[in-house]
């Protein structure tokens, strides 16, 4: 079974991105290409954090939670952000 990865990253522009993927190097080179709408907007990304969970389900849980305000200071808090 697939592991699900929930992942944040940045761009050399300071831009911030939450995801979730099966595969997350592709999913970088994918945001690195300009394969994705709003990542294309930005250069150099590199992840800067990411999660491993067994279903979508729960990776889906916490990248909303990452994407809310709440998440979004969890991630500040810890320097990440």
């Amino acid at each position: 079974m697939n592991k699900w990865f929930v992942y944040v990253i940045t761009s050399e522009e300071g831009l911030t991105y939450t995801g979730i993927t099966h595969n997350i190097e592709k999913r970088l080179a994918e945001h690195n290409e300009g394969r994705s709408n709003y990542t294309k907007r930005g250069t150099n990304w590199r992840i800067v954090y990411r999660e491993e969970f067994e279903t979508r389900t729960e990776a889906r849980k916490r990248e909303k939670y990452f994407k809310n305000n709440a998440g979004k200071e969890w991630l500040r808090r810890r320097g990440i952000l």
